[in-house]
């Protein structure tokens, strides 16, 4: 009985060790990165290394007062979460569509959806440049909200449809002997029931929305609509040269949303990470 008691607490040490272990090594990058941001530029860019770094908030006082960058982030906040609101409606109805419904051509829809997701962004960036230019829609947060949630609805809909295809029909069976119709059983079975599956797809959509740099570059073409992500590339070069530590602090600023984010909905995302498998 003692042994296996001193076996448990050997083994619950090792766990905290290697967890702390794996905590320490995601954290440092980060608060490294961080600090970065509160050094002086010229202690950054000397080939000489600096073992007792310099606190400064020259970047501080740069983004406040030259830049607007609390609007940045405010437009980039705007876009992400518009882009994904826009996904949800429409991509949970067109995965239940594809999970429940049999009619001709469902999987050669389904493929098409997907193959969107494929190809290079490139090569649609001049026709969407004149077709949001003849709408009116250039430099606009609304503009970006649209072509983000376009770009990323292939995701949100192969990977909310993966978890439908593991809900029981007989369920949807149940309640329609009950007299309950298609939008009552999606909205009180179907999207409960795959909840962890649509914080996912939302999680995995924000990311890559605002990471988004060509379509963010090619429809804001002044600062009334610019994102996070362009803000980045105005300082990587100029008369100034590479502004680290202004970038140090704009990527973190662009890189906290979606970890508050993370941190607050992390139980759902491990069950939606963890369960399903994308099906074809």
């Amino acid at each position: 009985m003692a042994k296996r008691r001193k076996s448990k607490g050997d083994n619950l040490v090792l766990r905290y060790l290697v967890l702390g272990s794996w905590a320490l090594f995601c954290l440092v990058p980060i608060v490294w990165f961080l600090s970065i941001g509160f050094r002086p530029r010229t202690e950054i860019i000397t080939p000489t290394p600096i073992y007792w770094p310099t606190f400064s908030l020259d970047a501080w006082r740069l983004l406040l007062a030259d830049w607007p960058i609390f609007d940045y982030l405010r437009n980039s906040v705007l876009a992400v979460t518009g882009s994904v609101v826009i996904d949800l409606i429409l991509g949970i109805p067109a995965a239940y569509s594809l999970t429940r419904y049999e009619y001709r051509g469902r999987d050669d829809i389904g493929f098409y959806i997907l193959s969107t997701r494929m190809m290079a962004p490139a090569i649609v960036a001049i026709p969407i440049f004149f077709l949001f230019r003849n709408l009116g829609l250039l430099d606009s947060v609304f503009a970006l909200m649209l072509i983000y949630a376009a770009v990323n609805l292939s995701i949100v809909v192969w990977i909310i449809r993966s978890y439908m295809l593991d809900i029981p029909k007989e369920l949807e069976d149940a309640a329609r002997t009950d007299g309950a119709g298609d939008l009552r059983i999606l909205w009180e079975i179907i999207i409960p029931a795959c909840l962890p599956g649509i914080i996912t797809a939302s999680v995995i959509a924000a990311i890559f929305a605002i990471n988004e740099f060509l379509f963010t570059l090619l429809i804001a073409s002044t600062k009334n609509a610019y994102t996070m992500s362009v803000a980045l590339a105005n300082f990587t070069g100029g008369s100034d040269g590479v502004i680290y530590n202004a970038i140090a602090l704009v990527s973190f600023l662009a890189f906290l949303p979606i970890l508050v984010l993370i941190v607050l909905i992390q139980k759902h995302l491990s069950r939606g990470l963890t369960m399903g498998a994308v099906k074809g």
